[in-house]
C-alpha cells in the first residue's frame, strides 16, 4: 500500500476516535469541542497530503480513487452529525450548532454520488472525485473547523459568519451533486 492510501486509511481510523470523544463528552467537558476539532484538522490534513503526494509521485490508484471520497464522506458526515447534536450555552443563551437539514443535504448528495459510482463500476468505469466535489469538501471542512474553534465565542458577528459559511457549503454541495449527475447522466439513463 502506497503512502497516499495509508494517509487515507489514517483519515478513516481517526473517525472512531472523533466519535469516541463525542460520546465521552460528559467526562471530558468543555475541552470536547476542541479535541474533536484538533482531530478533525489532523484528518483534514491527511486529505490534502494524500492527494498532493499521489499526484506529485504519480501514485494515483483505483483503490485511492475509491477510498479517498469514502474517507471524506465518513469524516465530514460524522462530524456534521456531531455538530448538529452539539449545543453551546453562553451568556447570550442557548445556541444550536449545525442545523440538521444541512446534514440531510450533505448525506443526500453523498448517496447520489455513491449511487453514480456504483453504476459506473458496474459498467467498468471508475468515477474519480470531480473538482466541484473537492471544492465542496474543502469548503465544508473549513466551515466545520470554524464551528469548532470560532463559534463557541457566540457573538452576533461570529454567528452570522457561521451561517454564511454554512449556506455557501450547502450551495457548493448542491452544485457538486448537479455537476456529478450531469457529467454521468449517460450512465444513469443508459437503458431508459
Amino acid at each position: 500500500m502506497n503512502l497516499p492510501n495509508k494517509l487515507t486509511i489514517l483519515r478513516i481510523v481517526l473517525v472512531p476516535f472523533i466519535l469516541s470523544i463525542y460520546l465521552l463528552r460528559g467526562l471530558i467537558g468543555d475541552m470536547t469541542i476542541y479535541l474533536i476539532g484538533v482531530l478533525f484538522i489532523l484528518a483534514s490534513l491527511t486529505d490534502y497530503f494524500d492527494g498532493a503526494i499521489a499526484r506529485k509521485r504519480n501514485l494515483v490508484t483505483t483503490f485511492g480513487k475509491f477510498i479517498d471520497p469514502l474517507a471524506d464522506k465518513l469524516l465530514v458526515t460524522t462530524t456534521l452529525i456531531i455538530l448538529s447534536n452539539f449545543y453551546y450555552i453562553s451568556n447570550n443563551g442557548l445556541y444550536m450548532w449545525m442545523p440538521f437539514w444541512v446534514v440531510l443535504i450533505v448525506v443526500s448528495r453523498d448517496l447520489l454520488i455513491s449511487s453514480v459510482r456504483i453504476v459506473a463500476m458496474s459498467e467498468g468505469r471508475v468515477v474519480a472525485a470531480k473538482w466541484s466535489g473537492k471544492y465542496k469538501t474543502a469548503f465544508t471542512m473549513i466551515t466545520i473547523i470554524y464551528y469548532f474553534f470560532v463559534m463557541p465565542q457566540n457573538t452576533v458577528v461570529i454567528n452570522y459568519i457561521g451561517v454564511s459559511l454554512t449556506l455557501i457549503s450547502v450551495l457548493l454541495t448542491v452544485y457538486s451533486a448537479f455537476d456529478y449527475f450531469m457529467k454521468n447522466k449517460d450512465l444513469i439513463f443508459k437503458e431508459i
